[in-house]
């Protein structure tokens, strides 16, 4: 099955526009996801809509509201909601332009990939792609999609173009407002020599598939014996590494020396064993 347009419109710069579809670059596959279960029937829990003090009520007396203070909403209606949704623009003006690291990693969301349109359309966009290449710059506009408008950037990726919605300032914590306890002291060259020598030992090409949600890849193994053993139970002993609490400075320069010194052990082949000698025959008396 083909995938879905999360959203087709035009990419807009000064009087060029150039027609593009935008899809979703990732995916939730990897997740398991659990119902909760009546032991005794074995069937699926339901909910239903309860109010306190009246008890279960119909659908058809369900309104969105707004805590505008403990226990006191503004009721709205949908048309009412629907009135005052943005207009679904088809189009991307791109307002403004900025050095690819000048955007913090926090107010990135979620990744798309952004193709032309058609074939007329590739021509221009071929122009734009190679252009924000060249300049090293990311693309900056809003889109609206299903009634919110979204903060995007765009940039060069291979043969095409990255689309990213942001967040706004005011979805962001300010770090300063955890960060300002931690102290200002600088380590020692011992120290920081020792941790950089163990990140360099460390340090290689990053693969993402290397890389497996542990969790998700033991749950799998979990119900695949679970359904072996009939419902039986099944625990298994995971050992967790210790927590070390309190170090000091001598403790911490002794376990990077041991691990700097574990990494350059791990790193050498295991040299092979030299053959035996032979006993020398003794003599005979």
């Amino acid at each position: 099955m083909a995938a879905r347009a999360y959203w087709q419109g035009q990419i807009r710069l000064a009087l060029v526009s150039i027609p593009v579809e935008v899809y979703a670059a990732t995916k939730s596959g990897a997740a398991i996801a659990f119902h909760q279960i009546h032991e005794p029937s074995g069937k699926r829990i339901n909910y239903e809509k309860v109010v306190q003090g009246i008890g279960p009520i119909d659908r058809d007396e369900i309104v969105k509201g707004y805590e505008v203070s403990k226990g006191n909403y503004v009721l709205l209606e949908d048309d009412e909601i629907e009135a005052a949704k943005v207009e679904s623009r088809k189009t991307l003006d791109l307002v403004q332009f900025v050095d690819a690291g000048e955007i913090d990693v926090f107010y990135f969301e979620k990744p798309y990939y952004v193709v032309p349109a058609d074939d007329l359309a590739e021509e221009a966009f071929i122009v734009l792609r190679e252009a924000l290449r060249k300049s090293n710059k990311v693309g900056i506009g809003q889109i609206s999609v299903r009634g919110r408008e979204q903060l995007v950037s765009l940039k060069p990726c291979g043969k095409g173009l990255v689309l990213e919605t942001l967040r706004y300032e005011d979805e962001v914590r300010r770090a300063q407002e955890y960060f300002k306890g931690i102290g200002s002291e600088k380590p020692s060259e011992d120290l920081l020599d020792l941790a950089t020598t163990l990140i360099d030992q460390r340090s290689a090409p990053f693969d993402a598939g290397e890389f497996h949600d542990r969790y998700v890849d033991a749950l799998k193994t979990l119900i695949a014996k679970k359904q072996k053993a009939k419902g039986k139970k099944i625990l298994e002993d995971v050992e967790e590494p210790d927590i070390a609490r309190g170090s000091n400075v001598i403790d911490l320069m002794a376990a990077l020396k041991k691990s700097v010194g574990g990494e350059k052990a791990a790193a050498k082949k295991p040299a092979k064993k030299a053959p035996a000698k032979k006993a020398p025959a003794r003599k005979r008396a």
